[in-house]
């Protein structure tokens, strides 16, 4: 079902809202979205098959002037990132913003980033800092950049953000240019966990890194869920050595940052190994042990893990003192 508005002009950016289960969350963050001090911007809602009031909530903007668009699946897709691929397909603007539908954001969060990427023409991608918060409202974790603007050289930027850790670690905090996503290869789109960490690094083959060091995106740490389950089914550890691994071989991290953080996923892989069994342990186990696939001896990753064992424990018998 889908609502398309007439337009006499095209939007220099289209705020895509992805939306599945997050009615509670959904006014503040239309509303966020709609309050920006930057005007120029389509909105465009789509909503993944909810079983709660997101439809009830949804149509409420139904008719507002900057919503040219709301989609309805008819059956739950399952794949977020299919979800950005309609959205963009749907999209009329230059720019494209995921603003995820249970974050929210300051007001000048457009005027920046579509700022960085209009002074310059080579940037593929804009971004700012973000505030993790569970669902208490607690801090969790805050992003910063030491300099309140910078460009970054997208090929230099995925060995330092993008390897040992993903920098844009949240889809809100971003912008990018829409003619690039056609050129991004599609493995993406079937990833259930780790796409938007695959798709930045595609953009960052393609063109520079705008980085705003201001806090512009709130961002709503309730995904355990997720994690649990990426965790349970081992998708995350057989995305992120999938991730490394193709970064190495296209030679877009050297083989230094490439040890370090493929050590980084195996030890976590390492220390919860035992609940895996069967074909889903063998596939674990190839992914991270297949000398040819990875190009790293496994004995050397075995030994790193089974240290960082031995050290904790010996820290966690330390004796305190009175």
């Amino acid at each position: 079902m889908t609502n398309a508005k007439l337009e006499t002009h095209t939007p220099l950016v289209s705020a895509i809202i992805p939306n599945y289960n997050h009615a509670a969350y959904l006014d503040e963050r239309i509303q966020s979205v709609l309050n920006q001090n930057f005007d120029d911007f389509e909105v465009i809602i789509l909503d993944d098959c909810s079983t709660d009031n997101s439809r009830e909530v949804i149509e409420q903007y139904r008719d507002h002037p900057k919503v040219t668009k709301i989609i309805y699946n008819e059956v739950n897709g399952a794949s977020v990132f299919r979800q950005w691929k309609k959205g963009v397909e749907a999209a009329s603007g230059k720019y494209i913003w995921m603003a995820e539908s249970d974050d929210y954001c300051e007001s000048s969060l457009l005027k920046h980033l579509v700022a960085g990427l209009e002074k310059h023409d080579n940037c593929a991608i804009a971004y700012c800092q973000s505030i993790a918060f569970d669902m208490q409202e607690n801090i969790m974790w805050q992003s910063f950049y030491t300099q309140l603007t910078d460009i970054i050289p997208g090929r230099e930027f995925i060995p330092r953000f993008l390897s040992l850790q993903c920098a844009i670690f949240n889809a809100s905090m971003a912008i990018f240019r829409k003619e690039l996503f056609a050129a991004v290869n599609e493995e993406f789109l079937d990833f259930k966990f780790s796409g938007d960490w695959y798709f930045w690094i595609e953009l960052c083959k393609m063109g520079d890194v705008f980085v705003c060091g201001r806090t512009l995106n709130y961002f709503r740490n309730h995904n355990g869920d997720v994690t649990t389950r990426a965790v349970k089914t081992g998708q995350n550890y057989l995305e992120a050595a999938r991730i490394l691994t193709r970064s190495y071989n296209q030679q877009l991290i050297p083989r230094g940052v490439y040890w370090k953080a493929f050590k980084k996923q195996h030890r976590q892989f390492w220390f919860t190994r035992d609940q895996y069994t069967g074909p889903l342990r063998e596939a674990l186990n190839n992914c991270f042990y297949n000398q040819q696939t990875t190009h790293l001896f496994p004995v050397l990753l075995r030994l790193d893990a089974m240290s960082k064992f031995i050290r904790l424990k010996l820290k966690r018998k330390k004796v305190r003192p009175y």
